[in-house]
């Protein structure tokens, strides 16, 4: 079978980025295996403008937000499923002043279109502690990952485009034009391989910089009726469900859930809201991050044809589109890739 590309996982990137191959008229064929741990499927999928302790609008987040919510809302009518919930987000202030200064920022254009509403008194004492009140935010909300993935893996099932299988690097064969991979010979190879990447032969000398992330699923005969978040996200499903997180590890880069995250996402819940809740699960994930936090997209520098989509992190939800359009726009009519993804910036360690 020939093909233009051959992807390899089908994590958030690796789905998005074959979607956006398929709707430019490419063939594309994905090698993905289930078994192995995948850090998609257990993501937050929270997806946030406004970020961080100082509470400011997350990179690049105009360029990102005018397109996540449009694509995926187009994809779940094309998928016929529902995993994309906006959903306003709710950050208490940690003071007068801070509330002071979200009141001046809520007039400025750069800010006005992701607030939904500045609360200068407390608001629904009974959900959240929020004693200086807060900044209510639209343009916001979480995909369920787990529904979008199996949905978008249905699609490609249907369409005899996936290949259930570890990627064996060795059965990778070099041919004059391309590649050929499990009787599959394509132009192109991108590596959306997420945590893999490290042990990736062609890509392990970029400095990606993982971390273990825990989360916690909880119910409560309240029902959240917005997402809380502030030092830790509580993000409502429904019917008295929830789902919080996320610790950062460096060191233990595993997927076994420990009593040591699980007290300290407890802790750290007690503080945000004020009800009752019981811990149910509790899941644990090693998230493709990055030295500098930004993706490594780009072609290999010695081996035409190897490309890489991959090092999202924490926000692979809001950079996974956006990227992905640019990227098949840089393969296919040589338009730029941003300077800051892009992996020329780290060939002097090639």
């Amino acid at each position: 079978m020939r093909v233009d590309y051959l992807i390899v996982g089908a994590g958030i990137a690796g789905s998005v980025l074959a979607d956006h191959l398929l709707k430019a008229g490419k063939e594309v064929m994905v090698v993905d295996d289930a078994t192995k741990s995948n850090s998609s499927k257990v993501a937050g999928g929270l997806y946030n403008p406004i970020t961080g302790r100082q509470m400011v609008k997350t990179w690049n987040c105009d360029r990102l937000f005018d397109y996540l919510i449009p694509y995926y809302k187009g994809l779940e009518t094309e998928l016929k499923t529902n995993f994309l919930f906006d959903t306003p987000i709710y950050r208490p202030f940690f003071s007068i002043e801070e509330q002071n200064e979200w009141m001046a920022k809520s007039a400025e254009n750069q800010y006005s279109s992701y607030i939904k509403e500045i609360k200068s008194k407390p608001e629904w004492t009974n959900e959240v502690s929020n004693p200086y009140g807060g900044l209510l935010l639209s343009k916001s909300g979480y995909l369920d990952t787990s529904v979008f993935l199996e949905a978008f893996k249905d699609k490609l099932r249907r369409s005899k485009k996936l290949i259930k299988s570890d990627f064996d690097f060795p059965q990778l064969k070099k041919l004059t034009e391309g590649y050929s991979f499990e009787g599959v010979t394509a132009k192109r190879i991108i590596f959306c391989d997420g945590r893999f990447g490290v042990d990736n032969p062609y890509f392990s000398w970029l400095p990606f910089s993982l971390v273990k992330g825990e989360l916690l699923f909880m119910k409560s005969d309240v029902s959240p009726r917005v997402i809380y978040n502030r030092g830790v996200f509580v993000i409502p499903l429904g019917n008295g469900f929830m789902k919080c997180g996320s610790t950062y590890e460096h060191n233990e880069l595993n997927e076994l859930p420990t009593k040591k995250a699980k007290d300290e996402l407890i802790q750290r819940v007690e503080k945000l809201i004020n009800f009752d809740f019981e811990v149910i699960d509790q899941k644990a994930g090693v998230r493709p991050a990055t030295k500098d936090r930004k993706p490594f997209i780009g072609e290999h520098p010695v081996e035409k044809g190897i490309w890489i989509f991959n090092g999202l992190g924490t926000k692979g939800v809001s950079l996974a589109p956006f990227y992905a359009k640019q990227l098949v726009e840089h393969m296919e009519d040589d338009q730029p890739l941003d300077a800051e993804v892009n992996i020329e910036r780290f060939f002097s360690l090639f």
